[in-house]
């Protein structure tokens, strides 16, 4: 009779949820469900420095500021399903009361949408459990990372959608339903920040999201905006639930998400100049430095850019590879030395380690907080896997081995499991020599940045991730050796130049990557967003942004297009 109780308290939570969603949206003043202005669409597309100025010297109210914002929400999410915890009511009073937001801040009067697993004072923090419904009693006051954005000035406004698990690449749960990517509805817009990538790629300002495996990097690729994963220590993480409390083999860091690049520069700057250390014990003490800023953003330089075309787990596909060459070709033209990376170290060897670290306890966490008949990511239920018992798993990797003859999939089959306190130490180690290789790669090649593709893939359709959860090896390489990464859309997929030869069938490639390419088809996926990777060491913001800059000023006219947000009147 628990599991039946369980599951009636879980039907019972989601739909009071989703009401109470649709009620804060539908009781907001008119103004919000009107159409875009040209005075909205203007607030949209001005520079932030300019906004923030406005703001400061009184020529634009935040309170207008915030309504334009909210009304670009609330046409995303009637688009996409991207909301979560809706607090612009809440953030109309701040404003108005003139309490906790600090209007002479850098980000005076900015909007800030959140990923649902940031607590906002008064609110659920659900991260999409249904057993986390009511919790806001809990979180009285805002989290430490809120406290420093309304300390900056910035106006948290709305939450976005994710998955449970947070160990995928689409955002979906059974508490708030589907995130659909705004470019086409059949697909996602990636995960676990899905929400914000939905939200921003709409006409949303800037967005916080977290990342153990590419989960603001993959959103920014799949819908077409821009992102920063900031290497640990760099951007605080206090204040926040998560489904894996204590995981440290693979650890999450929370990172900045944007519309446009000068967003994502001026945003991470305005935190860490907020010396966001004093709000969070495990931030770093490290000043922004402007000197590396004007280091690599000077024209004069030239830089040493490594290209790693293939993770030689799941080739890029066509419309990826094509993004990846249209950067390089931008470069070169600009001079910079294109340096191959076919030497690089084993990177199946960072996918297994990783998965084994981040998976280290079966998959235990994510799920003690589901309840009886709570859906799971099709992709995580794989990782659950490591709760079955251990001779239907080892005859599970005798058959993929020995009878598929598959060793890439069967390694990875052998190591979801959950391990002893003592082996998780052993993979530490061996994460470690890893690091250690990579540095010294790294110094004798002496790279400026890499660039990669964020995917092999632009996008995975609806449940897909039970086969694609595997095709994360260009975003995990850089979380297990917690390097900056960032990444600026491209391009958009064609259906003409992105398409696979005739000759081509999937069946004939290995497990992992036959599982991958099952799903591209350049024809449905056309008009996808299509983005790059762009990679320094560790600790190194100030530089990857820059070359972000660079690589977008290189490639000129032919700079990615932006969401137009006069479409979602459209709809």
């Amino acid at each position: 009779m628990s599991f039946l109780t369980d599951y009636v308290r879980h039907k019972r939570d989601c739909k009071s949820k989703q009401a109470e969603r649709q009620e804060r949206i539908a009781s907001l003043s008119p103004e919000y469900h009107s159409p875009l202005s040209e005075k909205d669409l203007e607030t949209i597309n001005k520079p932030i420095t300019d906004l923030v100025s406005d703001i400061h010297h009184n020529v634009i109210s935040p309170l207008s500021v915030l309504r334009t914002y909210g009304k670009v929400a609330v046409k995303a999410h009637a688009k996409t399903n991207c909301l979560t915890e809706v607090l612009v009511s809440a953030a109309e009073t701040s404003l108005t009361t003139k309490k906790d937001i600090n209007l002479e801040g850098p980000l005076a009067g900015i909007p800030v949408s959140l990923k649902d697993t940031i607590i906002v004072g008064g609110f659920d923090t659900t991260v999409g459990y249904s057993s986390f419904a009511g919790n806001k009693s809990q979180h009285p006051v805002d989290g430490p990372m809120v406290r420093l954005l309304k300390d900056a000035g910035a106006v948290p406004y709305v939450k976005t959608n994710l998955p449970i698990s947070l160990l995928s690449y689409e955002s979906t749960n059974d508490l708030w339903g589907r995130c659909t990517n705004p470019y086409n509805a059949a697909y996602s817009p990636g995960g676990s920040t899905g929400g914000e990538s939905a939200l921003l790629a709409c006409g949303g300002r800037i967005g916080i999201g977290s990342d153990v495996a590419g989960s603001v990097r993959v959103p920014a690729h799949y819908s077409g905006c821009y992102s920063l994963r900031c290497a640990t220590g760099r951007w605080p993480k206090a204040g926040i639930l998560t489904s894996m409390p204590g995981q440290e083999g693979v650890p999450s860091v929370y990172s900045p998400m944007a519309r446009t690049l000068e967003d994502l520069r001026y945003f991470s700057k305005a935190v860490i100049e907020m010396e966001p250390w004093k709000y969070d014990h495990s931030v770093h003490p490290l000043a922004w430095r402007e000197e590396v800023v004007e280091e690599f953003a000077n024209s004069e330089k030239k830089l040493r850019v490594g290209v790693l075309r293939t993770d030689k787990v799941v080739d890029p596909s066509p419309a990826c590879k094509r993004a990846l060459e249209t950067v390089e070709e931008a470069l070169r033209r600009e001079g910079h030395e294109i340096v191959e990376m076919d030497d690089a170290p084993d990177m199946f060897e960072a996918l297994r380690l990783g998965a084994l670290l981040l998976n280290a306890d079966g998959g235990w966490w994510f799920n003690s907080y589901r309840r009886f008949g709570e859906w799971l990511d099709t992709g995580a239920s794989l990782l659950s896997f490591g709760k079955w018992p251990s001779i239907v798993r080892y005859l599970s990797y005798l058959w993929v081995r020995y009878v598929r003859r598959d060793n890439l999939w069967a390694e990875l089959v052998r190591q979801t499991r959950p391990i002893s306190a003592a082996e998780n130490w052993g993979q530490v180690k061996k994460r470690e020599a890893y690091r250690a290789e990579w540095f010294e790669y790294w110094n004798r090649k002496q790279f400026d940045v890499l660039i990669s593709a964020p995917n092999a893939l632009p996008a995975i359709p609806k449940d897909a991730s039970k086969d694609t959860f595997s095709n994360c090896g260009y975003c995990f390489l850089f979380n297990l050796l917690d390097y900056t990464a960032g990444v600026i859309p491209v391009t958009h997929v064609n259906s003409a130049l992105d398409k696979l030869p005739s000759t081509f069938n999937h069946r004939k490639l290995h497990g992992i990557a036959a599982r991958a390419y099952k799903y591209y088809d350049a024809e449905r996926m056309h008009g996808l967003p299509v983005g790059v990777q762009i990679v320094g060491r560790r600790l190194e913001e100030e530089k990857v942004l820059a070359v972000m800059k660079r690589v977008e000023d290189a490639l000129g006219e032919n700079k990615y297009k932006l969401f137009d947000p006069k479409l979602l009147e459209v709809d």
